[in-house]
């Protein structure tokens, strides 16, 4: 346990002294970090046919059997819970980004000397999206047994790989509060604290919607799983430079853009796909009518 670690840990003891009893709660409760996708209910009961047939994998010397770890076989079953719970859609469309990448372009050197720090085009892309949940707040909602649940606050969740090849999402709490500065300080901070294992477990619980970049391994496009009890998650494609057809007073014309592949699934139990078609529309129009003369 490191320094800065022992920093947070609350003592219960005489004039809050720590205890040994102190010290073993703090390491259970970090250890939860990767834990904190529960094992679904749904996948206690097995056919137990199937779960031979699983567990007798047919190997011979041209295999090799890896046995997953823990965390692997935790988001495993969280997946195949989340198919068999939600009634999955997902719907696709294309944004013309052109005007974030030349803001970016055009800042980035600039914002790293002063702020220490890369700016990605996550945080601007998050903006978006958490101004579109603002304006469809029924995206932003969770279901338990008939309930709809309704949050006030925006728990946005972002999909992190780590070293280990293993998936975790950190929370950015209240992020409707937050501008692309606070959203970039965040975002570097919860993914550097991702990679080094240095999450704690209120850091990876209770978001509202998710988000998942599938382009920053080179894929245009996915079709992302709902993270449960959420209702709705977003991948993100790759931007690609394209041949685009442009639309002028003078006529149409063919000029090269940089767009992307935007991929929403949704909970067809409780979003529509009218609701889900707009909500994504409306996060193109965010994206589309950024404001690339914008200082930061």
């Amino acid at each position: 346990m490191s320094e800065s670690e022992l920093q947070n840990v609350a003592g219960t003891g005489q004039n809050n002294r720590i205890t040994k009893n102190d010290i073993l709660t703090f390491l259970k409760r970090r250890n939860q970090v990767q834990d904190k996708i529960q094992e679904p209910e749904i996948l206690q009961n097995i056919d137990t046919s199937t779960q031979n047939i699983i567990n007798s994998p047919q190997h011979n010397q041209d295999t090799e059997i890896i046995e997953m770890d823990r965390m692997r076989k935790l988001i495993a079953k969280h997946m195949v819970a989340s198919k068999s719970i939600s009634a999955h859609v997902t719907s696709f469309a294309e944004a013309d980004v052109s005007k974030i990448v030349e803001w970016r372009n055009r800042i980035k050197n600039k914002f790293f000397e002063r702020e220490k720090q890369k700016i990605t085009y996550t945080p601007i892309i998050f903006e978006a999206v958490i101004k579109a949940i603002i304006d469809f707040p029924l995206i932003n909602i969770s279901v338990e047994g008939d309930s709809i649940i309704k949050h006030k606050n925006i728990h946005l969740g972002m999909a992190t790989a780590l070293p280990s090849g293993n998936l975790i999402v950190p929370v950015i709490k209240k992020a409707q509060e937050k501008n692309i500065l606070g959203l970039t300080n965040i975002v570097n901070d919860l993914a550097k604290r991702a990679r080094a294992n240095q999450l704690q477990p209120d850091e990876v619980s209770g978001g509202t919607f998710t988000i998942t970049n599938v382009g920053s391994f080179g894929s245009v496009m996915g079709t992302p799983i709902i993270n449960q009890p959420q209702v709705a998650i977003l991948a993100l494609g790759k931007i690609q430079k394209k041949p685009t057809v442009i639309e002028t007073e003078f006529g149409d014309t063919i000029g090269i853009r940089s767009k992307m592949f935007l991929s929403l699934s949704y909970d067809h139990r409780v979003v529509d796909g009218a609701l889900g078609g707009q909500f994504l529309k409306r996060i193109i129009h965010y994206l589309e009518s950024f404001d690339s003369s914008k200082e930061i």
